[in-house]
């Protein structure tokens, strides 16, 4: 998850509870909303694979109207790894 906010120059906030059972990774908007981007529903992914859903997910929000911040980044979205 780092990677990928790295790579579009967001930062990443690491939240746990005592008990991790799946990941969870939210894209929190200019207005503070938080909007799920991925889960691994306790999936054994590879890190390369969570990469791949996180920015196919970003990519997907940046048409969104509500998301201009993120239409900058598309041409990092569809970098290779």
């Amino acid at each position: 998850m780092a990677k990928v906010a790295k790579a579009l120059s967001l930062d990443v906030e690491v939240a746990s509870t005592q008990k991790i059972l799946s990941v969870y990774v939210y894209y929190r908007n200019e207005n503070g909303e938080e909007i799920p981007v991925y889960c691994d529903w306790g999936k054994n992914w590879g890190e390369e694979d969570v990469y791949k859903a996180i920015r196919n997910m970003m990519f997907v929000l940046s048409f969104h109207p509500e998301h201009t911040s993120l239409q900058g980044m598309r041409k990092e979205m569809c970098l290779p790894a």
